[in-house]
């Protein structure tokens, strides 16, 4: 059987991305919880954080495993509390696996600041040429 380590945060875009055999494969699955701002931890306390990140990772595996098994394949839902480099060796060893998918959705390129200022600038321009 195969053996495929995924790692994922968004289940609709990871079903698109995870493409399985004609071989049953054994997916193990890691859910990779949103990380929580500094001014969120600050309030917020460590076991009310972890039970949040237990949540979510339930609503993911629920939107995901149903359809991996009905394909007939097994599934291992892990939700990373780590790092990943070191989660992936450890996994690698204990599953004899050398098959890593990175399906978690991109991020999108970081707002520098300028880009609302900028937009709001060009429309006060064209405000004042049109008068």
């Amino acid at each position: 059987m195969d053996k495929v380590i995924v790692y994922l945060d968004d289940p609709a875009y990871a079903c698109q991305h995870m493409a399985g055999g004609s071989a049953p494969t054994h997916w193990v699955l890691v859910a990779c919880a949103p990380r929580a701002t500094h001014r969120i931890s600050k309030w917020v306390s460590h076991s009310a954080r972890e039970n949040w990140r237990a949540k979510w990772a339930g609503k993911l595996f629920d939107q995901v495993v149903p359809a991996l098994r009905a394909r007939g394949d097994d599934v291992t839902p892990i939700l990373a509390r780590g790092p990943l480099p070191e989660l992936t060796r450890t996994l690698m060893a204990e599953h004899g696996t050398a098959r890593v998918l990175d399906v978690r959705r991109p991020k999108a390129p970081a707002d520098d600041g300028r880009g609302p200022a900028a937009l709001l600038g060009l429309g006060a321009m064209l405000l004042l040429a049109a008068d």
